[in-house]
């Protein structure tokens, strides 16, 4: 465990680096905007999950053997912009909201969930990002970097979820009052849809 104030560093950056706008976020707003409160928190929960699977990795030094093999970095990347482009293509269809008062069929909150987990697990950044983070505040001094690296990443997962369940409440409010002006819902759909293709092809080209 590294001392505190080393301690207070690690849990500063990791919520900054959870209120950075990236997919996770833009998933966890799109959700709570358009569907529901519970929506928004079950696809906090599944980003939140999705970080359990970088975190064994860079435990068991599979984020090491991403950097080493291109290929496989690059399998990885390009898989998650074709799912970024996926959920943009089908946000900027999708007719959520009332509209002459028919309610529109919802996402099961399962499928929400693992669209979460999908979402963070894919994105190599967040991989990368625990390959060149945690292991600063694991001191080999201190015994095995393994158990270290999975106390960190278990705190950074905490914080992050925290900071994403309540940027999932705030949105939910917003969206309540969304749901009952269909042209304001109409253009968030487009915005979000947008973005979360410009994120994809962003991640496509490596920027």
């Amino acid at each position: 465990m590294p001392d505190f104030h080393s301690l207070l560093i690690f849990i500063g950056a990791g919520l900054l680096l959870s209120i950075a706008p990236g997919p996770d976020l833009f998933y966890i707003i799109d959700r709570s905007l358009s569907q529901s409160r519970v929506a928004g928190v079950v696809s906090a929960l599944g980003t939140g999950a999705g970080c359990l699977f970088h975190v064994a990795a860079a435990a068991l030094g599979l984020s090491t053997l991403m950097l080493t093999l291109p290929l496989a970095y690059d399998a990885l990347r390009y898989a998650g912009a074709a799912y970024l482009v996926f959920l943009g293509v089908r946000t900027l269809w999708s007719k959520q909201g009332l509209l002459k008062g028919q309610v529109l069929p919802r996402t099961s909150l399962g499928k929400i969930f693992r669209q979460g987990v999908i979402t963070n697990v894919l994105n190599p950044k967040v991989a990368l990002f625990f390959l060149a983070f945690l292991p600063q505040f694991a001191n080999p001094a201190n015994g095995p970097l393994a158990p270290q690296i999975l106390l960190l990443g278990g705190i950074f997962i905490f914080n992050g979820t925290v900071v994403c369940l309540a940027l999932a409440l705030a949105a939910s409010r917003l969206g309540d009052w969304l749901k009952s002006r269909y042209n304001l819902s109409a253009w968030l759909n487009r915005l979000t849809g947008g973005l979360f293709i410009a994120l994809g092809l962003r991640l496509a080209l490596g920027y």
